[in-house]
């Protein structure tokens, strides 16, 4: 036999190996390949009998395979099927998108079983019974088996004394299994008492678990219990011995996430994302695989793990645009999810406080189901949201927080409350110029300046990550006095807070302070237990987090990204702020939220201050109806890049030059990327658009084989219905 097998490398097909003869493989195999001087792991696509040849190539030229991966579950159908769709939507090579499955090798291979001990059957008991000894005894009465160091540490005593009572004989060497079973979620252990609403909803989402394919959107205010319902989901699948898988968008909601989960089903769910050990990523995805995990928590890519069978997929935060991926495979894990649960046959949640304005219209068009909210579970109103005119009332020079936001903040101090100071912008300031000589602060591999961490004393660049010691002179005119931090970030919020209320535990919440996602764990339970009094912080603060003390939301603000020509501006923007002020008052209500503006009559801030989301979405989706833009019309980026200027930007007028002439198709561009410089590379964009019916990918096929192989570092990536335009 011949196999077709995929590699996970940047291929568009699959190549041929010979299977060694007593050897055995299927479709979905994982096996062990040579390629070139190396070899890889790949998974068989299809077989062919020998006698076909392979490609015109005579059977006897082709290599064997190395090695098939007994211990590991063959990729089934589906999950085949779903590679296949997600390289054809993305225009990504078929490889690329395999190895986002077979991201840990280390799970292809079982874990050696660990050495144990136990009571020996026939072992009689030590010549000499020393307390310590008893001890160890005693714990093994009940017949289990321990670690030889775990038994130690139980008992209380040296490694050696447990080995001397194997050298005796009373104790056996036994094996154990490296990983136990995961312990399985209970879906009816601790069942919650719903609302009305909720109940409404939770029973339509019950009702279609393991009855086919169909996509829900849970449509609830901040507060409204959405989690509490699609549980609810969760726990019908479990009964139905099925799996579920749960995507958050932020590492930071793990903790909060996993103990709402625990105190549902009374075990912790698996965790797939970034800060998982290599090792437990292996046991969770042969967990998966084999179905012993039947409930996975994680990021984006756990929508590529090889569940054995899957009940129902739910998207958390679904508007958040911490789904899509830009790199290697650009894809949107909301939009895949849905085409997962497509190809599975089995129900898709998508949830949100702000939906986006895509799944809104799928639900108008009764593509998806909506299931709405409209009240907060613990029966607290909605924050009252008001503007700050800071044309009419800014603060003084050289301030930031202006004087109606800075009373709030005194009355809710004064009545034992929180308060949110909200600015989504890191660090101290993000620019730092000579006032002498007017030198700026720039990165070396960006078009980006260099943002102040006063905290850290070194000036980061948000993109390359590089950094360097916070200057004491002007390197270009050495003035030591004209040095100025130009504008705010959550640093000098949080400073300015201080200042005004010396009394007041201030807190920043941002995702690149030092300690990583612990810190921030931390301090979100810091924050919850009423530990501080300010709170100053970013975008981290408005995703899903409940702090039951919060009573103001102060947005310093408001304006910062409805003027940046994104397409997706206003909504984001609405999405931000709407998220953010309706953490005021989830518990207890008087909520309140202040909105810092120079622009009180835009149509988001006068929705935000109206309340009014549907009058909010109605214009929105209108306008996306004239111009044309997604959901009723596609849109496809081409960035191109590379090491030499001249050379990307000669690539990509080539690449314009060989642009479709079709008349429903626009393309314009190139241009200089709004951050045309980002790691040493120069990076050009075309945007090509299209009515909603056209099949863009087949149009950008024919447009990318005309044209030549790009040369000296030269890059060119596709971004189907990108969502970012800098």
């Amino acid at each position: 036999m011949i196999a077709r097998v995929l590699l996970p490398v940047a291929l568009n097909a699959a190549y041929s190996y010979r299977v060694p003869a007593g050897e055995s493989v299927r479709p979905g195999s994982i096996v062990r390949v040579p390629l070139g001087p190396r070899e890889v792991t790949g998974a068989v696509w299809s077989l062919a009998s020998a006698r076909d040849g392979a490609d015109g190539i005579a059977p006897s030229r082709l290599k064997d395979i190395i090695e098939v991966y007994r211990d590991a579950p063959p990729l089934d159908d589906t999950l085949r099927a779903f590679v296949d769709w997600v390289a054809n939507w993305t225009l990504a090579p078929p490889g690329m998108v395999l190895r986002m499955v077979l991201r840990s090798e280390e799970a292809l291979v079982a874990e050696p079983p660990l050495p144990g001990v136990r009571r020996a059957e026939d072992g009689g008991p030590p010549d000499r019974l020393t307390p310590a000894r008893k001890r160890v005894l005693a714990l093994l009465d009940d017949g289990l088996a321990f670690t030889k160091s775990g038994l130690a540490h139980a008992a209380g005593v040296s490694p050696s004394v447990v080995d001397g009572l194997v050298a005796h004989g009373t104790l056996e060497i036994v094996e154990l299994p490296a990983a136990p079973p995961s312990p399985r979620p209970e879906p009816d252990w601790n069942a919650p008492t719903l609302t009305p609403a909720q109940a409404r909803a939770a029973e339509a989402l019950v009702g279609n678990i393991g009855k086919g394919f169909r996509t829900f959107l849970i449509d609830g205010v901040t507060g409204s219990g959405k989690t509490e319902v699609y549980f609810e989901a969760v726990a019908e699948a479990l009964r139905q011995d099925r799996q579920a898988l749960v995507l958050i968008p932020e590492i930071a909601l793990t903790s909060a996430f996993l103990k709402r989960f625990e105190q549902r089903f009374a075990v912790r769910p698996a965790e797939w994302h970034s800060e998982v050990t290599p090792r437990q990523r292996a046991r969770v995805w042969r967990g998966v695989a084999t179905g012993d995990v039947r409930v996975v928590v994680g990021a984006r890519s756990a929508l590529f793990l090889p569940f054995r069978d899957p009940g129902v997929i739910i998207v958390d935060e679904e508007h958040d645009g911490a789904y899509k991926q830009d790199d290697r495979v650009p894809y949107n894990a909301r939009d895949m999810a849905v085409v997962r649960g497509h190809l599975s046959g089995i129900p898709v949640v998508l949830a949100s406080a702000t939906p986006s304005v895509e799944s809104r219209v799928n639900a108008d068009q009764q593509r998806y189901t909506r299931l709405e909210l409209p009240e907060r579970a613990s029966g607290a109103p909605m924050p009252e949201i008001s503007i700050v005119d800071m044309r009419q009332d800014g603060p003084e020079r050289g301030r930031w927080l202006a004087p109606t936001l800075c009373h709030a903040m005194a009355e809710t101090l004064a009545g034992g409350g929180q308060s949110l100071l909200f600015l989504n912008r890191r660090g101290y300031a993000p620019l730092t110029l000579c006032r002498s000589c007017g030198h700026r602060f720039q990165c070396p591999n960006c078009s980006a300046w260099l943002v102040e961490h006063r905290f850290r004393g070194r000036l980061v660049c948000h993109h390359c990550g590089h950094g360097e010691p916070s200057p004491d002179h002007c390197p270009s005119c050495g003035d030591t006095q004209s040095l100025v931090a130009c504008g705010p970030g959550v640093e000098r919020i949080a400073e300015e807070a201080a200042e005004l209320f010396p009394q007041a535990r201030v807190l920043v919440l941002s995702s690149d302070l030092q300690g990583g996602p612990d810190r921030l764990r931390r301090e979100m339970r810091v924050i919850e237990e009423g530990g501080a009094d300010i709170v100053v912080g970013t975008q981290l603060v408005a995703k899903g987090h409940n702090f039951p003390l919060m009573r103001l939301v102060g947005v310093v603000d408001a304006d910062l990204g409805l003027a940046n020509g994104d397409p997706r501006a206003a909504e984001r923007t609405f999405q931000l702020l709407a998220q953010v002020t309706g953490r005021a008052g989830r518990i207890g209500g008087g909520g309140r939220g202040l909105l810092q503006t120079y622009a009180p009559e835009h149509p988001v801030i006068r929705a935000l201050a109206s309340g009014d989301s549907t009058a909010f979405y109605e214009a929105e989706i209108a306008a996306r109806r004239v111009a044309g833009l997604p959901p009723f019309g596609r849109l496809a980026a081409l960035i191109v890049s590379g090491p030499d200027k001249t050379g990307a930007q000669d690539y990509a007028r080539q690449t314009a030059r060989a642009a479709p002439h079709e008349h429903e198709i626009t393309v314009l561009g190139p241009a200089e990327a709004a951050l045309a410089l980002v790691r040493g590379r120069h990076r050009f964009r075309l945007l090509a658009m299209a009515p909603r019916g056209t099949d863009l990918q087949a149009v950008l096929r024919g447009w990318l084989a005309r044209l030549p192989k790009p040369t000296g570092g030269v890059r060119l990536q596709v971004d189907i219905d990108p969502q970012s335009f800098f």
